[in-house]
């Protein structure tokens, strides 16, 4: 072992000055009642000048003691003193306590034998706990160890004692350096414990720091994905906003038959569209925490059955069999928006990935034991998923094989599920395996005392609007045109504006009864503030955010202003709704 760490390792020095100084704080009580007991030892037995002497000599230890309180103590705060001048202040230190307490042998010829096997036993203490007091530490341990050690050995060599067993002060003189021996080489097993403990420490630290270097990386990585999404769906939900406005007042015209069949199949390409645009919003809603659950009673028999009928027809384009087995009096409570939003989501893909045979959805009891649980089993007869991608499923942008099947959506709807299930606090597991096709199966809560109320039954017309004069602002024209002719068909009159200012004026020239706004306008300018301004002048005024933003902190700007938020492209019956609300509202 070197006898002092190498100067390329200075992490090592200042650890073992940090020790020195702990141990520098704690040490001086027990080492100082040693050098007490050793002073009365002296000094009871003798007169005059020997007692003097043994006090004079407890005296100088204690005052050595405090000045190593004081200055081990103060070597790690010492920054602008090299670590190694710093190391050699505390081997100076060490050295001074060596040489007192080797002059306590001074005092052996006034000492009874008893009383020097006491002052032996001390002494070998002291150097005992010195090697764990300096870590082992060669150049401070032997600069304490050597002068003691040598100087006990020394005294019992030169004894004459009363009795005639010489040869015991021999044999103890060498007992003693054998025992300091011993202690030199366990103090170079400590210090490099030491060395490897202190090594370990800071490899942990730079570990953790990597790992947290890591982990801001990786969460700067997602919000810039996030963003680049939002921004990417606003650009592209602007044009499908205007075409699905555009889509939808021509097909309120008369045409002839081969121009509906064209505008309808137009239509649906643009719902098609329309649903993996939401799957993009979906996952940046629940990114920004601004869904809100909504609880209640509902029978999951009528539930399942309008949902399976709605996908009746997608299943039959593939010669699917879709079948439900769900009992009568099943009811459970849950959001039904949210929930249906996960069984859709396990329907769509067990169609879209199951080439022939039928898809099942069934409810029972979850299992034995579990009486307030209902099982709602989507099975399908597809090619199944091997187990090492049953995982990855739940990815986004994920499809099995690694492929990109526009056909098959872009990868996130598992990816919803898998956060609405999460949102809802349900349970969703998975079984399948190649060739044998899956099951996915959805954990629900049981209600055994249902309360029942009438649901509202929808007519067969389509949307109508009462006739209103209808305020748009909107920073594009094709937008601000395309809703125009959207409203225009159904009786409304319509004003346009750019910008808020220009939405004030108009607003004063005549009343709005209702105000569709972008959340993003020209200038700078953004919606939430431009209906402030316009409530200011008109109190009351319902209003509704139409926005294609999906950046998270957005969503929470316009979840917190307490407005319905429609989300580009606006599909015809979704902005009739939405009306007929905000004038309920109202």
């Amino acid at each position: 072992m070197s006898a002092k760490p190498a100067q390329d390792n200075v992490p090592i020095e200042e650890e073992l000055l940090s020790l020195l100084a702990r141990q520098g704080r704690r040490m001086p009580l027990p080492v100082g009642l040693s050098a007490l007991m050793i002073g009365v030892i002296v000094g009871k037995g003798n007169t005059g000048p020997i007692q003097l002497l043994s006090a004079l000599w407890v005296g100088l230890v204690f005052a050595s003691l405090a000045l190593r309180w004081y200055v081990l103590g103060r070597l790690p705060h010492l920054q602008h003193v090299p670590v190694a001048r710093r190391l050699q202040w505390a081997v100076w230190l060490s050295a001074l306590s060596g040489l007192l307490f080797s002059l306590s042998l001074v005092f052996v010829p006034w000492m009874s034998d008893f009383e020097r096997m006491v002052q032996t036993i001390i002494l070998l203490g002291l150097c005992a706990g010195a090697v764990a007091s300096t870590a082992g530490y060669w150049p401070v341990l032997l600069m304490f160890l050597l002068p003691v050690s040598l100087a006990n050995c020394v005294a019992w060599l030169g004894h004459s004692g009363m009795y005639e067993a010489r040869w015991l002060d021999w044999a103890l003189g060498f007992l003693i350096l054998g025992f300091a021996w011993v202690l030199a080489f366990l103090a170079r097993d400590a210090y490099s414990v030491f060395v490897d403990s202190v090594a370990i420490r800071h490899s942990q630290i730079k570990s953790n720091q990597q790992l947290r270097l890591a982990l801001q990386q990786a969460e700067s990585a997602m919000l810039s994905r996030t963003r680049f999404l939002a921004s990417a769906s606003h650009d592209l939900r602007q044009p499908m906003h205007t075409l699905s406005l555009f889509g939808s007042a021509l097909a309120r015209r008369s045409l002839d038959p081969g121009s509906a069949t064209i505008v309808g199949q137009m239509n649906q390409a643009l719902q098609s569209l329309t649903s993996q645009m939401d799957a993009l919003l979906d996952i940046s809603k629940l990114d920004a925490q601004v869904v809100r659950v909504e609880n209640q009673v509902f029978s999951l028999s009528l539930w399942l059955t309008r949902l399976s009928q709605e996908f009746q027809a997608a299943a039959q384009s593939k010669g699917l069999n879709l079948g439900l087995d769900c009992p009568a009096d099943v009811y459970v409570e849950s959001d039904p928006l949210l929930l249906e939003r996960v069984l859709r989501n396990l329907v769509d893909n067990a169609i879209k990935y199951t080439p022939h045979g039928r898809i099942d959805i069934r409810v029972q009891r979850a299992g034995a034991g579990t009486e307030g649980l209902w099982r709602i089993d989507v099975q399908d007869t597809g090619p199944g998923i091997a187990a090492p991608e049953q995982a990855q499923i739940f990815e986004e942008f994920y499809q099995i094989g690694g492929e990109r099947d526009r056909a098959k959506g872009l990868g996130l709807g598992l990816s919803i599920v898998n956060r609405l299930v999460d949102l809802l606090d349900l349970h969703l597991s998975l079984a399948s395996a190649p060739g044998e096709g899956s099951c996915f199966s959805l954990s629900i809560a049981a209600v055994c005392d249902p309360i029942l109320h009438a649901a509202a039954q929808s007519d067969g017309a389509g949307p109508q609007l009462p006739h209103l004069h209808v305020l748009v602002l909107d920073n594009e024209e094709p937008v601000r045109v395309a809703m125009q002719a959207l409203l225009n068909s159904h009786g409304c009159d319509v004003s346009l504006a750019r910008s808020a200012r220009e939405a004030v004026v108009k607003s004063l020239q005549r009343r709005p009864d209702l105000v569709l706004t972008d959340l993003r306008l020209q200038g700078g300018d953004e919606g939430l503030s431009a209906v402030r301004s316009l409530r200011g002048a008109l109190p009351g005024l319902p209003a509704i955010l139409i926005t294609g933003d999906t950046c998270p902190e957005r969503l929470q700007e316009a979840s917190a202003a307490g407005l319905q938020v429609l989300h580009k492209p606006v599909l015809e019956a979704q902005l009739v709704a939405a009306i007929k609300t905000a004038l309920a509202a109202a």
